[in-house]
Parts: C-alpha cells; structure tokens; sequence
C-alpha cells in the first residue's frame, strides 16, 4: 500500500452566516478561501440545496485565480426568498488541461450555512 499526502484548498468560516446586505431582498456572507496546491490556480464557487442542486447566488467572481499558498476574501449575496433553499457554499479546484503536472484530481469543500432558525 502507498500512502500518498492529500493537498486540499480551504475555506472558512465552515458554518457561514447568511446575514442582511446593504441592498433590500438580499443577503450576504464572507468567506475567506487559502490555496494549499501548488498545481491548482483557479477555483469556482458554488451554492447549493440539501440535494447539491444550484441556488441562484451573486459573487465578483464564480471562478477566480488564486495562486499557490495565496487567500482571498470574497462576498457571496443570495436573494432573501431562498433563504431556505440555500444549505452549501462550495468551493472546486478547476484542473487546467494545459497543465504539465500529472495530478487529476480536484478538490471540492463545502460550508454548511448556519441553522435558520
């Protein structure tokens, strides 16, 4: 058996909350992602139901470049009424087909909003 160490990205806050933005009928979360991937550059984020299926979202950017050992602080805003639809914010390692490294495999994190209630 090989044992290979794992690199991932990260991203915080893990339970994110969803709190009233300056514009009525939205609201808004910062999180804060770190590059730990030397081979990854860019990353696409993402929000999600209970079922993985997509929740409309608003960020400055759904795929962004974030160089090696790099962190990046960004707004995510959703529209009040899918307050409730809205369970993940996830962030993806986009692989570069152009990429001279022989790894294939990307990483995907996801943070739980904080209970509703």
């Amino acid at each position: 058996m090989l044992a290979l160490p794992v690199q991932a990205h990260e991203m915080v806050p893990t339970y994110p909350r969803l709190e009233m933005s300056h514009v009525d009928g939205l609201l808004k979360t910062t999180m804060k992602m770190f590059n730990k991937r030397a081979d990854v550059e860019y990353y696409e984020v993402g929000v999600f139901d209970e079922d993985f299926n997509p929740v409309p979202f608003v960020t400055a950017y759904n795929v962004f470049k974030l160089d090696y050992l790099s962190h990046t602080v960004f707004d995510i805003y959703i529209r009040a009424k899918d307050r409730e639809r809205a369970v993940y914010v996830c962030s993806k390692s986009k692989i570069r087909k152009d990429s001279n490294t022989k790894t294939a495999i990307a990483s995907k994190i996801c943070s739980k909003f904080e209970d509703k209630r």
